[in-house]
């Protein structure tokens, strides 16, 4: 069979075929009398060897090795292809994220694109400082994208740097909720935290409250409590269970308080979270800081029996508790004869 017949049935060029001769990889068998390369069927086989090695990412020189070596083992070999695939992945998958984001942010000419691959090497930088300055920093003429700035936040350790791009992405508006929902629902625990903490910063963007609200199920506390707290603030009551457990945990104790008093506003609610909260503190393992932090919640909750609950346990048999009961029914009845003078004024 000639070169010719050979690259109609192989696929590969007879410019190729040339080159795997003169490597010595594939040799025809003969030669016909005019000089031409013939090939056998054996030879045609090799070449569909070669070429599935080829496939598979093999260098011409390991497959070489590979044919002619009776003791080459492919197993170490391919657990390098394996790696040497998965670390090209992962390049791509960068430039395919910066791509996006570059095409994201809508420029109008190179210089717009310049200045964004300026943000990306910034915000990638190893200097934290470096990468909190890019976040804050606004460089005339350029649109930071919802996707990178989304991007960068999902994948920051660093608490002041976050706080500096969850306000910089807070700025964009609901773009920001539409780039941070896959990171809301990813597999990695801390990316869905960070996902949800910086949704929870901006709560009325379009999409965000079905963010949050899927985010109440999730099996981390910490994103359930991250989500409670964003929609207890605006008149979420499902969020109360949460809350309640967040007192008795002593996690974010205070702004859980607060938003359990924001929420018994409501007078269907009121009697419910100091039920709950009474619930609590009658719990026999409660010790004695757990439930004056609860007392310290109730002492948020508008409506009057909070109060009643707070005479109640003034005379505790906990004298701590009963010491701090005492005190806070003091502060209200304070507050109360100070609203009924300035209505009486």
């Amino acid at each position: 069979m000639l070169i010719g017949d050979v690259a109609g049935h192989s696929g590969v060029s007879p410019r190729m075929l040339r080159h795997y001769d003169a490597l010595g990889l594939v040799r025809p068998t003969g030669r016909t009398v005019g000089g031409y390369r013939e090939y056998s069927v054996e030879d045609l086989r090799r070449i569909f060897h070669v070429e599935s090695l080829r496939s598979l990412g093999l260098s011409l020189k390991q497959i070489g090795r590979a044919l002619e070596d009776p003791a080459f083992t492919p197993s170490a070999l391919v657990s390098d292809l394996i790696r040497w695939t998965e670390d090209r992945l992962a390049r791509e998958q960068e430039l395919l994220g910066r791509l996006r984001a570059i095409d994201a942010s809508a420029p109008t000419g190179w210089q717009d694109v310049l200045r964004i691959v300026e943000l990306m090497r910034d915000l990638n930088s190893t200097n934290a400082a470096r990468r909190q300055q890019a976040a804050l920093a606004r460089s005339e003429g350029v649109s930071a994208s919802a996707e990178l700035l989304a991007r960068a936040v999902l994948a920051e350790s660093d608490p002041h740097v976050a706080g500096a791009l969850r306000w910089a992405l807070a700025r964009t508006g609901g773009e920001g909720v539409a780039a941070l929902h896959a990171g809301a629902h990813s597999e990695d625990v801390d990316i869905r935290r960070r996902a949800v903490l910086t949704i929870a910063e901006m709560p009325e963007a379009p999409g965000a409250s079905a963010v949050l609200a899927d985010a109440l199920g999730d099996q981390d506390t910490t994103v359930r409590r991250h989500a409670a707290l964003a929609l207890g603030r605006h008149g979420v009551a499902a969020t109360v269970p949460i809350l309640v457990d967040m007192v008795v945990e002593g996690c974010n104790d205070l702004e859980a308080a607060e938003v359990l008093g924001t929420l018994s506003q409501d007078p269907g609610w009121a009697d419910r979270i100091t039920t709950a909260l009474v619930h609590e503190l009658a719990v026999p393992t409660a010790d004695s800081a757990t439930r004056i932090r609860l007392i310290q919640a109730l002492v948020e909750l508008a409506g009057t029996a909070a109060q009643e609950v707070l005479r109640q346990l003034a005379h505790d048999d906990d004298r701590a508790v009963a010491l701090v009961a005492s005190a806070l029914t003091g502060v209200l009845q304070d507050r109360s004869l100070e609203d009924g003078t300035d209505e009486g004024s």
